[in-house]
Formats: C-alpha cells, sequence, structure tokens
C-alpha cells in the first residue's frame, strides 16, 4: 500500500488512496449504472419490443391535403381614390381566410353531404377498426327527433330479419335538435339492449332511427357509433391544419388526418367546395336582391301595359280611329319622349329612396347592384359596390370571429365611413332626379297644352296610346335590366380556387415506426437510468468506498472485505482468507502511523451497534498475535460486550468486575487458546459504566497493561451513542473509526468529523467494514490486497475461480 502526503493540520501519513480533489468522478458514475447492465438489457428488449407490436397492430393515420389559391379581384378604376381614406374595399387577408376555414359553420356546411354521423366499426386484435363504405348495415337517423349520440353499440345479427343490439361502451348523451350545442347524459341504457327487426323503426324518448341489412351474414358482429353534427364538425375543425404554402405566395395548403384515406378525401373535397359556394353565395346577394327589384317593379308593370293595351284596341275599334293626324303624331312624339325620361327617372328615384330606406336601417344585406339606375356617377356605383363587398367580407368574418375581434371592428369601421358617403351622395342623387322629374313635368304639361287644342277624339286617343307605349317601354326597359342582373348573376364566380384536390399520402404519418423504436430504445435506457439514479440519490448508506475518500478530512486506510465464517474469528480461523490478508495490509500501515512505537494501543469505534467495531478489534488483534506479538484483546464496551460469545467464554469476570471489586486484572485476563493472544472481557453490565472508566485505577490498569504487552486493541462502545469512549481516547495511540458497508449512514461522517474537530484528536482513521466484494464496483488491488484483482484469479483460499480459472477447470 502506497503512502501519500497529507495536507491535513495534523501532518500525519495518509494511507491507500488519498482524497481526491475531484467532485465529479465520471468513472464511478459510470461504474455505478454498468454494473445494472442486465437491468438496462432486459429493459430495452422490453421497450423495443412494445414498440415493435404498437407500430404493427397500432391503426394507421394517412395525411390528407389539399390546395386553395387565394386571388386578389381587381380593383375598379376609381378604387384608388378611396383607399386612402379608409372607404374602399379591404385587400385580402389571409389569415382571415385561414380562419374561415377552420370555422366551425364551414365544417358543418361540408358535412351536410356527408353520412359521418354514423361509423361503423369491426373487432381487431388490439383494438377496433373502423369500416367505411360498404358497410353490412346501414344506419339511418331521425336528426328531427332527439337521439342517443356518443358511445359504442354493439349489432349482432340472429339472421336476415333479425338482429340483437347492446351496449358496448358507456358515456352516451342525447342530442336535442332545439338545442343542438348542448347534449344531456343518458345512463340508462338498458332499453336498447334486447332484438330487434331489420328496416323497423326503433322509437323511444332518445332516439328514432332505422337499422337495414345491406349483407350482413348470420352471426357477425358490428359495432357502431352515433354522433351529431355540432360534435362532428367541431372535431373536424379543430383537426384542420390551414398554412400557407410560401410567404412569398396566397396558396394554402389543407391537411387532415384521417384512419381511413377515402373518407378523409371526401371530407376536405367538400370542404373545399363549401368553401368556393360560400364565396359565390356573398358574391350572388347583391344580383339576387337585384333581380328581386326589378321583378316587384315589372309585376306592376305588367298588369298596367295589359289594362291599356286592352283600352286601346276597345277605344279604337269602337271611334274608327287608328292613325293620328301629322300634328297630332309630332306633339304625341315629343310628350312620349318626355314621359319615357320620367318613367326612368321615377324609377330611379324609387331605387334611390329604397337604398337610402336600406342604409338608413343598416340593411346592407338587402343592397342591389346600382346598375339598376343607370347611373353615370362613377363615384356612386364604386361606393355602392364597396359597401356591398364590405358587408360579405364581414358576414365571412363573423362565421369565426367574435364582435370583438380586430378584424372585425376594422370591418365596421369601413362599412359605417362608406355608409356616410354613400347616404350624402344618395341624398344629392334624389334631389337632382326630384328637380329633373319637376322639370319634365312641366315640359309635358306645356305639351298638354297643344294636345288639348286637338280634336276630342284625338286627343282621348292621344291619352290612351301614351299610357300604353310608357307601360311598354317601362316594361322593355326593366325586361333588359332584369336580363341584364341575370346575365351578371350567371358571370359571377368565386375569386379564389381549389390548385389540388384532396390526396392522401401514401404512407401513413402515424405510428411512425422508426421514430417510435427510437423512443423505444431510449425509454427502454431512460427507466432504468431513472430508477438508479432516484435509488441512488435517496440512498443514504455508505455504499462505495469513493464516497470516504471524498468528504472524510481525515484519512481512510482502505477497506475489509465480507468473511465467510459464522463467527468473527476470520484471522485465526482463515489465515489464508482476504479478510486475514486486509487486516495484515492494516498490521503494516502501524509500522508508517507510529513508526517509532514499539508498544501500541489501537482503539475501534465506531458511531452506531451493528458497523463491525468487535469483529475489527478481534482481528486487528489476532494478526498482531499471528505475527508473534503479545497481544491483549480488551471489551470496553461494558453495555453490550460481545467477545465472549465469538469466543465461546462466559463473561462474568472481567473490566467491570475489575473496577467495581478492586480485583488484580491480571486475574481477569483469559487465554484465547490461540498464541501470544490473551483476552480481557467487559465482565457483568454494570449500572454505572461511564463513572467506572473515571475512575483513576482504570487509569492506573492501563499503565500497567501497556507495560505488559506489546499490541494491545481497545473493543469500545459506539462514540456516536454512549460518551465514555471519549474517555478512553487518551489511552490509545491510534483510532480506528469503523463504517459498514451498505450499513453506515452516510450522514455519520459528521459524528468523525466532531471527533476531530472537538475531541483534538490527532491519531484517527477509518476503514470501511464488511465490504462485498462486486466486480461491479471496478475495484482493485488498491484496496485490502486483491479486491478485484486477486478474486478473478483464486488467489485467496477463500475465493472462488474466476472466469480463467472456471475455463481451466480450477476448482474452490
Amino acid at each position: 500500500m502506497s503512502t501519500s502526503p497529507s495536507n491535513n493540520q495534523f501532518n500525519y501519513p495518509v494511507f491507500s488512496i488519498s482524497k481526491s480533489n475531484e467532485e465529479f468522478d465520471l468513472r464511478a458514475i459510470i461504474i455505478n449504472y454498468t454494473k445494472y447492465w442486465k437491468w438496462f438489457l432486459f429493459s430495452v428488449i422490453l421497450c423495443v419490443a412494445i414498440a415493435f407490436l404498437f407500430n404493427k397492430y397500432a391503426m394507421p393515420v394517412y395525411q390528407i391535403r389539399g390546395t386553395i389559391i387565394l386571388n386578389e379581384e381587381k380593383p375598379d378604376i376609381t378604387a384608388d381614390l378611396f383607399s386612402s381614406a379608409g372607404l374602399g374595399s379591404s385587400k385580402m387577408n389571409t389569415q382571415n381566410e385561414v380562419w374561415i376555414l377552420k370555422s366551425f359553420f364551414l365544417a358543418e356546411e361540408a358535412l351536410k353531404d356527408l353520412n359521418f354521423n354514423v361509423s361503423y366499426y369491426r373487432d381487431g386484435i388490439f383494438q377496433k377498426t373502423q369500416v367505411y363504405g360498404n358497410t353490412p348495415v346501414l344506419l339511418e337517423v331521425d336528426w328531427k327527433h332527439p337521439q342517443i349520440v356518443g358511445g359504442l353499440f354493439k349489432l349482432t345479427v340472429i339472421d336476415d330479419t333479425q338482429f340483437q343490439l347492446e351496449v358496448a361502451e358507456d358515456g352516451m348523451s342525447v342530442y336535442n335538435p332545439n338545442d343542438p350545442f348542448y347534449n344531456t347524459t343518458l345512463s340508462n341504457m338498458t332499453m336498447f339492449e334486447r332484438g330487434y327487426y331489420f328496416d323497423s323503426l326503433i322509437v323511444n324518448d332518445f332516439s328514432k332511427m332505422t337499422i337495414k341489412n345491406a349483407g350482413a351474414l348470420p352471426g357477425e358482429e358490428i359495432y357502431f357509433k352515433i354522433i351529431d353534427t355540432p360534435s362532428l364538425a367541431l372535431g373536424m375543425a379543430n383537426d384542420l391544419s390551414v398554412q400557407l404554402v410560401d410567404e412569398q405566395s396566397s396558396i394554402l395548403a389543407l391537411s387532415l388526418h384521417s384512419g381511413i384515406r377515402k373518407r378523409g378525401e371526401n371530407y376536405l373535397n367538400n370542404l373545399m367546395d363549401a368553401y368556393l359556394d360560400r364565396e359565390l353565395a356573398e358574391k350572388n346577394r347583391a344580383s339576387d336582391a337585384t333581380i328581386l327589384f326589378i321583378q316587384n317593379q315589372l309585376s306592376g308593370i305588367t298588369d298596367s301595359l295589359t289594362f291599356f293595351e286592352n283600352r286601346l284596341q276597345q277605344y279604337r275599334t269602337d271611334n274608327k280611329i287608328f292613325n293620328l293626324s301629322e300634328e297630332g303624331s309630332r306633339v304625341y312624339e315629343s310628350l312620349l319622349e318626355l314621359e319615357n325620361e320620367r318613367a326612368k327617372a321615377e324609377i330611379s328615384l324609387r331605387y334611390y329612396n329604397q337604398l337610402k330606406e336600406y342604409l338608413d336601417r343598416e340593411d346592407f344585406d338587402a343592397l342591389m347592384a346600382p346598375s339598376i339606375a343607370d347611373m353615370e356617377n362613377n363615384l356612386l356605383t364604386t361606393l355602392v359596390g364597396n359597401l356591398i363587398q364590405l358587408q360579405s367580407e364581414k358576414t365571412r368574418l363573423t362565421a369565426s370571429f367574435s364582435d370583438q375581434n380586430p378584424a372585425i371592428v376594422e370591418a365596421n369601421l369601413k362599412i359605417e365611413n362608406t355608409r356616410k358617403v354613400l347616404s350624402e351622395n344618395v341624398n344629392s342623387a334624389i334631389s337632382n332626379i326630384r328637380a329633373n322629374i319637376a322639370q319634365l313635368t312641366s315640359r309635358i304639361n306645356g305639351i298638354n297644352g297643344e294636345i288639348n287644342k286637338l280634336p276630342a277624339t284625338e286627343r282621348k286617343l292621344v291619352g290612351i296610346q301614351r299610357q300604353f307605349e310608357i307601360n311598354e317601354s317601362i316594361y322593355v326597359y326593366l325586361q333588359e335590366k332584369l336580363y341584364e342582373a341575370e346575365i351578371t348573376k350567371a358571370s359571377n364566380f368565386p375569386k379564389n380556387s381549389i390548385l389540388n384536390s384532396a390526396r392522401s399520402s401514401l404512407a401513413p404519418v402515424f405510428p411512425k415506426k422508426s421514430i417510435n423504436l427510437i423512443i423505444g430504445l431510449f425509454v427502454g435506457l431512460g427507466i432504468p437510468f431513472l430508477f438508479i439514479t432516484i435509488k441512488s440519490y435517496f440512498n443514504n448508506k455508505v455504499d462505495d468506498p469513493r464516497f470516504l475518500e471524498k468528504h472524510l478530512d481525515i484519512p481512510f486506510l482502505g477497506i475489509i472485505g465480507k468473511g465467510n465464517l459464522d463467527h468473527s474469528r476470520v484471522v485465526l480461523e482463515s489465515p489464508k482468507s482476504g479478510v486475514t490478508e486486509s487486516f495484515r495490509s492494516l498490521r503494516s500501515d502501524m509500522s508508517y502511523l507510529i513508526p517509532d512505537k514499539s508498544k501500541i494501543v489501537i482503539l475501534f469505534t465506531s458511531s452506531i451497534s451493528g458497523e463491525g467495531k468487535t469483529f475489527c478489534a478481534i482481528n486487528m488483534a489476532s494478526v498482531y498475535a499471528l505475527s508473534g506479538k503479545k497481544v491483549l484483546l480488551m471489551g470496553l464496551d461494558l453495555r453490550k460486550p460481545k467477545i465472549a460469545d465469538d469466543f465461546g467464554m462466559e463473561n462474568k469476570v472481567g473490566i467491570s468486575t475489575v473496577l467495581s471489586k478492586k480485583m488484580d486484572w491480571r486475574d481477569a485476563v483469559k487465554s484465547s487458546n490461540f498464541e501470544n493472544l490473551d483476552i480481557l472481557l467487559s465482565g457483568s453490565v454494570p449500572p454505572n459504566p461511564a463513572e467506572l472508566i473515571l475512575q483513576d485505577s482504570f487509569a492506573k490498569m492501563m499503565v500497567e497493561i501497556k507495560e505488559t504487552y506489546d499490541i494491545v486493541v481497545m473493543d469500545c462502545p459506539p462514540v456516536g451513542l454512549v460518551s465514555e469512549t471519549k474517555e478512553l481516547f487518551k489511552y490509545s495511540d491510534i483510532n480506528i473509526f469503523v463504517f459498514r458497508h451498505k450499513y453506515s449512514e452516510k450522514s455519520n461522517i459528521k459524528v468523525v468529523e466532531s471527533l476531530r474537530e472537538k475531541e483534538e484528536l490527532k491519531k484517527i482513521y477509518t476503514v470501511l467494514n464488511d465490504f462485498q466484494v462486486d466486480h461491479r464496483y471496478g475495484y482493485g488491488y488498491g484496496y485490502g490486497y486483491g479486491y478485484g484483482y486477486g478474486k478473478d484469479y483464486g488467489y485467496y483460499q477463500d475465493d472462488k475461480p474466476g472466469t480463467l480459472g472456471r475455463l481451466l477447470g480450477k476448482k474452490k
């Protein structure tokens, strides 16, 4: 065993491996984990096997993708005039389109033509698999009636006409069509568990449905789940992901996950169609309002036209007059031209009055296209168009956002600004048209004076014919506008378009097989790693000699192995064992610790009972006796003596007897039956052991013992439990504090440090007793001559043959 210099204040030598200054010992940490390699191997195999089975039997999930391209409408030539004032239509907001596509109402619209409300399943190996299309049974639900939803039903086919129904999974609730967004929990499901006939109506307070046989065979078991549209739409909307393909583009990529490819493709295609249909419906709203206005005007004109046409024919027949005179024709044509202008002006006035009414009550959804009034005012035309477009944009936004959303607040502000400007222009247009009508009326009245000069028959014919042709002109005019409005509606199309229809990924995105196997590997490594780390963190026992080296400021001599005998006389009974060799090592150390003394007193103590101080004292005394030294082993643990039992003696006479009865200590000394080793037992347990040690007679006895024996080994009580041990330190030359492997608590090092500091002990050392040799620790030749190194080669008598020995056929 090598010697290394010490930097402690007492300047005494340190033996074995000196205390390391490094707080982080990577090799020790690695060794601490690798000794559990079997745990790691088992955990990795188990977790990777679980991951493999999960990959094999988990229901695959595919990614369904489609793309929509967003196109900005080309602005009118006057749009730039109002953009600076905040009156123009809002530019395309990509984020708004994203939220519209993810809205609940659009998802609900997309589900209308898809029969997703009933999901069908079959039993699988580990879980049920969903069936889509060509299902063996077909369930028809009347959603106008309260309907049970959620949970899972099991249908067992009895024959072609009958089936048995039962509840497979609970968690059902009742959907109420009058309150579709709040379902009521239902607990009693026994009403459904009975036999039914195919194609017959199943009706009760919570259900109204029909189940049809679509090819199910007798004995076949089918599971189904009913989901209401609001819940289904909410789930589909949450699952949908919408993102820009590129920041520089205006292409939106839509994606969702589905366990059945065709089902996911059908939904995503329907969703994109519903998005475009919604946009087109918003565009057609103004055209529909325009067509309705014209049709209302035509209905009144048609009746007037028919009435005056019949009256004109009747008058001509009755009065035998068919044509006007030259003067009458001239006057009539001038009057007819003015009447037509006034009629069109009155139609425009009715349009503006209705437009003003809509603006005053903010009924922007009913606005008509401005072309009906034959307006030449580009500003007014642009304002009406912008207001219609802004209202359409707001309607789309309200499907996804609340009224407090900044986008809707901004839209409301633009609508209000446009409404104010448009109202001012409408009021101005109404004033202008009224002035124009008044002027035309004045001119018409002047011509009427000329008509009055015509003969009565011709004058009356002019009046009837004028009414007929005015109504005919208005009728033709309105018909033209109706055709124009219908053509405008027919030519409307969404500004956005589908770039790619929904397509499923070829490979499933779940489970990710390679990633799952890697996760299984790391989890397999992590579970034992975490367990060992927690175990080590909460372990308060001394299980590593390096802990004593790092945390003790006093020298650590080394380790003493675990004996194989059922008593403490290992050195005497097994002189060739590894334990005996470790005590020989300690004996050699003594010549370095106290090189100038021929007579030595060695004291053994510990923190608590059971750490092996008596074992160490007996064997330390024995190893000196084997070397020819005259040795006395003193049992100074007067409270809990053990030496007598190890040597088969009676503990009636000993130190307590000598001190209490004033007898000669020599009379109490007993022979151990081993050469050079005498024993002075503790004697009967006294009531006052501490006071006996303090007597002068004990000090005198110790002087005499030192003169008589070469080596005195004192087996003292645990210093952490009793006080008399501190009184014995003054008689010893070397004090050895014993820790026991996997038994002593780490906090016991404070007891040793306290002895050094408070008792000012200079000659105190520590050993680790009962060390269980394990190659996984990696401790070699440095500790106790051979634990780890010699073990592999059967170096000691009590060693089992190592790996090499077994290969060579060595026996114990």
